[in-house]
């Protein structure tokens, strides 16, 4: 469980250099991350540790992260994000 000022410094880490990871990350730490199972939270952290240019390699798609929670939440937020065929 995290307290108030830990979510707090999340979501300012969920604001990251460029918009396209804004757009990303900022509404799924606002609408998802408080309905994420404990892991998914831990792996959503790790994510905000990585560098901007990995980030949008794994976001749009052109590599994947080699740690599989990771390479998981990727996917659960482009699936969010992606409408559906």
């Amino acid at each position: 469980m995290y307290s108030e000022t830990e979510l707090n410094r999340l979501r300012w880490r969920s604001r990251r250099g460029m918009l396209e990871l804004d757009l990303l990350l900022l509404p799924f730490f606002d609408e998802e991350f408080a309905s994420l199972s404990s892991a998914q939270q831990e792996a959503f952290v790790v994510l905000l540790a990585q560098d901007d240019p990995d980030l949008m390699q794994w976001f749009s798609q052109k590599s994947e992260p080699e740690d599989p929670a990771l390479r998981g939440l990727v996917r659960f937020i482009l699936d969010r994000n992606q409408p559906a065929d």
